[in-house]
C-alpha cells in the first residue's frame, strides 16, 4: 500500500484526491490545506483526516510514501523541496516551478537526496491526444510538416486570484500553453526558435482576460502555431497535424472530435473517422495510476522530470519573445526569467 500526503485541497487536489481514491494499492493518508473548511470537505469526502498546515502533517503522519503537490505554482519548488527532506517520493502539478531555474534547482535537488520527482503533465495521458501520436509514429499521415493546436477557455478563479498574479502564476503562456508545448515535444523533438504574441499585460489584469499566439520551430521541421485563451466562456482544446500524406484532426468541441483524413481521399470524402470516447478513460486518474506503478516498481515515467524543465525553457522563450518582439532561439535564452 502506497501512502499519500496531499498538500493543497483546491481544483487539482480534489481531482488528484478523487483519483487516488480509486486506486485500490493507495491509502491518502492525509489532506493539507492553510483554509479549514476545504481541509475538512475533501477529507471528509475521501475518508482521511485533514490538516491545516504542512508542519502538522508531518508531526502526526508516519510511513508517508508520496507528497503530492497540488498547490499554486509559486509554491512548488518551496514544498518540494521540503517535501524532499522527508519522502523518497515527490509528485507536482505542473508547471513544475514558476521559471526554468527555479525547476532545474528542484530537479538537482532531488536528484542529491535520491527522490524521484514526478510531474503532471496530464495531455500526455489523454486518449485522444495518445491516439495522435500513434498515428503519427505509424506514419499514416506521413512526414509531419505543420501542426496547429487551440487550447482555453474562462479566466480561472482561484484562492485570492493568484492566477491573475503574473509573477505567482506566469500567466498563460506559463499555466496553460506548457501543455501543448510539453505534448508537441514529446511528439516532434525539440524546439529550436520560438516567436509568440500576447494580450498587453495591463489589459489582461483589469479585465480577467488572458490571450497569446505562439509559433515553435523544431529542429525536426515541423512548424506549429499555438493559441491560447483566457478569454472565452466553455473549455476546448483541439490540434491539427498537416502531413505530406494526410492529416489529424482533434476538436474536443465537437460531437466527432478526432478525425483522420487521407491525402488521397480528400476529394469527395469525409475521410476516416477514429473511434474515441473522452469518458472512457479518467486521464487524472492515469496518470496518477502510472506514477503509483512507476513509484512501485521503479521503472521510468512517460513524463519525467526533465520534460516539465524543459516545457517551461519553451514558455520563458515565449514571454521573452512576447516582451522582446523578437523570435527567441531556445539555446539563447536570457539567463534571468523575464518577470
Amino acid at each position: 500500500m502506497i501512502r499519500v500526503l496531499l498538500l493543497g485541497a483546491g481544483t487539482m487536489g480534489t481531482v488528484h484526491a478523487e483519483a487516488y481514491s480509486s486506486l485500490d494499492n493507495v491509502e491518502i493518508a492525509g489532506i493539507v490545506d492553510i483554509r479549514k473548511e476545504h481541509a475538512d470537505q475533501l477529507a471528509a469526502k475521501v475518508g482521511t483526516s485533514p490538516f491545516y498546515s504542512y508542519e502538522e502533517a508531518l508531526a502526526q503522519l508516519e510511513d508517508v510514501d508520496v507528497i503530492d503537490i497540488c498547490l499554486p505554482t509559486y509554491l512548488h519548488k518551496e514544498y518540494a523541496m521540503k517535501a524532499a527532506d522527508q519522502v523518497k517520493n515527490v509528485i507536482c502539478e505542473k508547471p513544475l516551478a514558476r521559471s526554468s531555474e527555479e525547476a532545474r534547482e528542484m530537479i538537482d535537488y532531488c536528484h542529491k537526496q535520491e527522490v524521484r520527482l514526478f510531474v503532471g503533465h496530464v495531455v500526455r495521458f489523454f486518449q485522444e491526444y495518445n491516439r495522435i501520436k500513434d498515428t503519427i509514429e505509424a506514419g499514416k499521415i506521413g512526414k509531419p510538416a505543420v501542426v496547429r493546436t487551440t487550447r482555453g477557455g474562462t479566466f480561472p478563479k482561484a484562492w485570492k486570484n493568484w492566477y491573475g498574479d503574473f509573477a505567482k502564476s506566469g500567466g498563460l503562456i506559463l499555466d496553460l500553453l506548457l501543455h501543448d508545448f510539453d505534448y508537441l515535444r514529446s511528439c516532434f523533438g525539440e524546439v529550436e526558435r520560438v516567436f509568440a504574441k500576447k494580450i498587453a499585460r495591463k489589459d489582461a489584469d483589469e479585465l480577467s482576460i488572458d490571450y497569446a499566439l505562439v509559433t515553435l520551430r523544431f529542429k525536426s521541421g515541423v512548424l506549429a502555431h499555438l493559441e491560447g485563451t483566457w478569454a472565452h466562456q466553455g473549455f476546448s482544446s483541439g490540434i491539427e497535424v498537416a502531413g505530406t500524406e494526410g492529416i489529424i484532426d482533434y476538436n474536443s468541441a465537437k460531437n466527432s472530435p478526432l478525425k483522420h483524413v487521407s491525402r488521397e481521399k480528400e476529394a469527395g470524402s469525409a475521410g476516416v473517422e477514429v473511434p474515441e470516447s473522452p469518458l472512457a478513460s479518467n486521464p487524472y486518474r492515469e496518470e496518477l495510476k502510472h506514477f503509483i506503478a512507476c513509484i512501485s516498481n521503479g521503472n521510468e515515467p512517460l513524463v519525467t522530470a526533465d520534460d516539465g524543465y524543459q516545457a517551461i525553457k519553451i514558455a520563458k522563450a515565449a514571454q521573452q519573445s512576447c516582451d522582446t518582439g523578437k523570435p527567441v532561439a531556445i539555446n539563447e535564452l536570457m539567463e534571468v526569467d523575464v518577470r
